[in-house]
């Protein structure tokens, strides 16, 4: 059995099916739709190396989590009464997301999981941690790295998170109210925007990029986008920076996996369907009483997609937008971000004398791009030695296996 197998049915198959089944059990029973579902998954790990991996892996796990599920209620006198829902639940949970956004409908498992986790009840980042992990997926120290706070952080988190749920009886569901819907669409759009974050820039792993997390990011921001409750320039501006983004995904890794930088991007490759509808939504985020992150890093996007090259780039305009970003969203990895663009404008100096100014410890202990972005101008500057040093910090702190290949990769072009 595949490491990939495994990889794709714990990403994938493990968070449609524990939002399915907290759709059913109720928001009060979220951590038990999760262990439902691990213990599927431990059993498959357990039978299938000896038995072979069935025709339909999806469809198996759906099994056994159903017929799991089941045995739970019955022997449980306050879930007994979830039965005929768990018994209707007869077909693996499978959907038609462009069929869903053409009726404006959201009717779906996963993206009422993640409005669950999203309600009032729940503090705004430990539900979007809760969402990311019941729906992504992601282990606690990925969502560690995504915020850039410790393991401890994010475990106390998910457990308040899931309290808060089961105190508060929250329904599994797309809230009917288009007030409700509204006052929890920041926070859904940040579960999207952070699941996506993951998938284009993997944190651990054998991949640089995992397109089936990107896909799902754009699929549950494309239904947010087009729900009449839930759309609004916001949305669309998200889904516009997602679609922008990925369509350069097929760019970004050679044949054999390994990093490629923007500037040696073959931009012929980059997907033109996704570029056209990211535009269309960026079209449709005009208006509104408000300037989002989302609007500015779409634009940022933009930029990047209209430029025939990266020497080509209107570097000026890209400080001008991440300054803005800076003061709509003041965040420590956008400041790293302002610097290297700043370095495209104004040259190493200028580079790392922005990377110096960023005054977060965080930032320097658990990001490493803020050390690959040190080397990349050391290096520019002349100092080979100090770019060694801060590539080998980088590589202490990369888990994905292309980025630290690429990483070695700098340091030994350093040491010749």
């Amino acid at each position: 059995m595949s490491a990939a197998l495994v990889e794709h049915l714990f990403r994938q198959e493990s968070g449609r099916l524990v939002a399915a089944l907290a759709r059913r059990l109720g928001g009060a029973h979220v951590g038990l739709a999760e262990d439902i579902v691990q213990d599927a998954l431990l059993q498959a790990l357990r039978t299938w190396p000896f038995r072979g991996v069935p025709d339909d892996p999806a469809a198996w796990l759906f099994r056994v989590a159903h017929r799991r599920a089941l045995d739970v209620a019955r022997r449980d006198a306050t879930l007994r009464r979830k039965l005929a829902l768990l018994d209707a639940w007869t077909d693996a949970p499978r959907h038609d997301p462009a069929a869903a956004a053409s009726r404006d409908e959201v009717a779906d498992d996963e993206l009422a999981l993640v409005f669950a986790c999203c309600h009032p009840a729940v503090p705004a980042e430990a539900g979007v941690a809760l969402a990311l992990k019941t729906v992504g997926g992601f282990g606690v120290g990925e969502i560690a790295r995504m915020f850039l706070v410790p393991e401890a952080t994010v475990a106390q988190r998910l457990v308040r998170a899931k309290r808060r749920l089961r105190e508060a009886r929250v329904p599994v569901a797309v809230p009917a109210g288009a007030a409700e819907l509204a006052a929890r669409r920041p926070a859904v759009l940040a579960t999207c925007y952070l699941l996506f974050t993951e998938g284009y820039a993997a944190g651990e792993g054998p991949a640089l990029v995992r397109p089936d997390l990107c896909a799902e990011a754009v699929r549950l921001a494309g239904l947010v986008a087009a729900h009449p409750a839930t759309r609004s320039p916001e949305s669309h501006a998200l889904a516009a920076l997602l679609c922008l983004q990925a369509a350069r995904l097929p760019a970004r890794a050679d044949a054999a996996g390994e990093v490629v930088l923007l500037a040696d991007q073959d931009r012929s490759r980059w997907d033109r369907a996704l570029l056209a509808r990211g535009f269309g939504h960026l079209e449709r985020a005009i208006g509104g009483d408000a300037l989002t992150r989302y609007h500015l890093e779409a634009r940022i996007a933009a930029l990047h997609a209209t430029a025939p090259s990266v020497a080509a780039t209107d570097w000026a305009q890209v400080v001008d937008a991440y300054d803005a970003l800076l003061e709509a969203a003041p965040s420590p990895v956008t400041r790293v971000h302002r610097a290297v663009a700043v370095g495209m404008a104004e040259g190493p100096a200028a580079a790392l004398r922005a990377l110096d100014a960023i005054d977060d410890a965080a930032v320097p202990a658990r990001y490493p791009w803020y050390h690959v972005a040190r080397a990349h101008w050391l290096r520019a500057a002349g100092d080979a030695a100090g770019a060694r040093e801060a590539y080998a910090r980088a590589l202490a702190l990369t888990g994905a296996e292309p980025a630290r290949v690429f990483l070695a990769g700098r340091m030994a072009e350093l040491a010749d």
